[in-house]
């Protein structure tokens, strides 16, 4: 059901020309995203090392180098209007949002989920729709969950396996996954509510050696999970 978006997502591979004297890190720090990156000598004319973004052969802007190594660190906090930032970080949000990751860990995971959570506390209404692999992993999560169901006007929507009770939550649903199609997924996906430029979603697949998956906050990418979800449930 979901591993569609992450195929999807995948096949749109960026491209990143580092222009420095020194050796840099960007490789590394770049190395589960799903980018090439490449290094040149930086020209005469421009003091300071910095990086070009490329989307295949379409020029996307450019940015220092210290910034974005800065910028690198998740998760990515999206502007709540695109237009007050400049082109490049505009452009660097486009490369990263919805990028695929060769391997996330769990503290990655949580880091983003809980910025997303705060987003949807903040805007307090829209659809919330969370897949937890298990419902006893919801089980930590609960309070924290009564409160976003109690205190705010969110429909919130929880996935996972039958394996725990859980208890009865104010606009909270619970979906059985009895048929474990949702599974291996770690997922989280917000409408915004009447903004959508706080729409986001999280896709992640288990695998033996961690997650592969993407965050977004590209709303037509978050609609279509969003969608995807609804008509499975």
């Amino acid at each position: 059901m979901l591993e569609k978006f992450i195929e999807e997502v995948e096949r749109r591979q960026k491209r990143f020309v580092v222009y420095s004297d020194e050796a840099v890190d960007v490789a590394e720090q770049l190395a589960t995203r799903n980018v090439t990156v490449e290094r040149r000598d930086l020209p005469s004319t421009d003091p300071e090392p910095f990086v070009e973004i490329y989307d295949g052969d379409r020029f996307l802007g450019g940015i220092d180098l210290d910034d974005l190594q800065v910028l690198l660190e998740p998760p990515i906090v999206r502007p709540n209007d695109p237009e007050a930032v400049g082109e490049a970080y505009r452009a660097l949000l486009e490369v990263l949002d919805g990028t695929v990751f060769a391997t996330l860990d769990r503290q990655q995971l949580q880091a983003t989920s809980r910025e997303f959570e705060s987003r949807a506390w903040q805007v307090g209404q829209g659809t919330l729709r969370v897949g937890f692999q298990s419902l006893s992993a919801f089980e930590p999560q609960t309070a924290a969950y009564r409160r976003l169901g109690e205190e705010t006007d969110l429909d919130i929507h929880v996935y996972g396996q039958p394996d725990w009770s859980p208890p009865t939550i104010p606009n909270v649903t619970y979906h059985r996954d009895t048929g474990r199609t949702l599974a291996p997924y770690w997922f989280m996906a917000f409408d915004g509510g009447d903004e959508e430029s706080q729409r986001c979603a999280l896709v992640a697949r288990e695998h033996e050696d961690g997650y592969r998956g993407f965050w977004t906050y590209d709303p037509s990418l978050v609609g279509d999970i969003l969608a995807t979800l609804e008509a499975g449930t």
